[in-house]
């Protein structure tokens, strides 16, 4: 890791960065539970110039993918922030979740109650490597401060009246720049539709999937139980090739419990998509890293959210070894993904 792109104890605070109304200042906390096939966020956006934030708890599992049939859902939008707000203990305004930092940049405790709803969580978040940003200039963060921190979670889910343990992997990220306003209007112009793709060629859906200026970000992880072997990257879904294959960037490969960055030259993901749903159904991915080692993975969905995009737990295999992760598949356009499905879909 370079130093100077390893994040301090200063990075647990909240940050004065402009004075923009659109500055934000994020968290975000995930977990998974394989043997119930359930995958868990805990997210906020803070808006400093504004004194607001934005809040999100949910957990999924697969008997429901909308926010009004999972097995847990709550969103807070824009609860007044007062004072001069202390990242590092806090309770989120509105009834959110509560954070404390327990070993800088390195050990978290994250608590959440709703009695209305019979649904509560308390875990502890202890992270396998320091926080590490990675190198500006790649998409989809060219300039704003952004990392991933892996992390083993143990701690307990109440839902439905059963207490469920936790314990496995999680990953967290923080990211700090403007969202909203102007920034979501600024995606590239193209003056057909046509002129959107970089690789013409191939089935319809995924012609459509990689047109270029849609703001498509896709983000995958796995990672075994042991923290031994897996891998975190972002998918260039812009750049894929008419047979699908789609390049990663800003990643890393974990094997034998080390991490090296990706090679973008090198790493790649194939999609195969479920024809009813049109959610991720199955990945391959081939990996290497700037030190040679490469890896072969193959994930499957077991559950999935549909909120802005879809959000999956999938189950990887890579290495003779089994890991857990997340498929974030991310449909900026209001009318992108749809136009993709009925390609999908299409009888004639």
């Amino acid at each position: 890791m370079s130093q100077h792109l390893i994040f301090t104890a200063e990075d647990d605070f909240y940050h004065k960065l402009s004075d923009d109304p659109y500055e934000t200042e994020t968290n975000w906390w995930s977990f998974n539970i394989p043997e119930r096939k359930m995958g868990g966020w805990i997210h906020n956006q803070y808006y400093p110039n504004r004194k607001t934030c934005t809040w999100r708890v949910f957990v999924w599992d697969d008997r429901g993918m909308s926010p009004t049939d999972l097995a847990y859902y709550r969103k807070v939008d824009e609860a007044p922030m007062s004072g001069d707000p202390d990242l590092t203990d806090i309770s989120f305004p509105g009834g959110g979740y509560s954070l404390k930092m327990l070993e800088p940049g390195m050990k978290y405790q994250l608590g959440y109650s709703d009695p209305a709803r019979g649904f509560a969580m308390d875990f502890v978040h202890t992270g396998v490597h320091r926080p590490h940003r990675f190198e500006p200039g790649e998409p989809p963060f060219m300039q704003t401060p952004h990392f991933d921190q892996l992390g083993h979670v143990e701690g307990t889910l109440r839902l439905h009246g059963e207490t469920i343990a936790i314990d496995g992997v999680g990953v967290r990220d923080r990211t700090w720049g403007p969202r909203g306003g102007p920034y979501q209007k600024s995606r590239k112009k193209h003056p057909a539709d046509a002129q959107r793709v970089k690789h013409p060629g191939g089935p319809l859906w995924r012609q459509i999937e990689r047109e270029r200026g849609r703001g498509r970000i896709e983000y995958i992880y796995g990672h075994s139980e042991d923290f031994q072997t897996g891998f975190l990257g972002f998918v260039r879904m812009q750049d894929a090739d008419a047979s699908g294959w789609a390049p990663m960037n800003t990643g890393w490969l974990l094997k034998d419990g080390v991490f090296q960055p990706l090679d973008k030259t090198r790493s790649r993901m194939l999609n195969f998509r479920d024809p009813v749903g049109g959610w991720n159904s199955h990945m391959l991915v081939d990996l290497a890293d700037t030190t040679g080692r490469t890896m072969e993975a193959e994930g499957i969905s077991l559950s999935r959210l549909r909120d802005g995009g879809m959000y999956q737990l999938m189950r990887w295999e890579f290495d003779g070894k089994v890991g857990w992760g997340e498929d974030q598949d991310v449909w900026i356009g209001a009318g992108h993904f749809p136009r993709m499905l009925d390609a999908l879909r299409g009888a004639r």
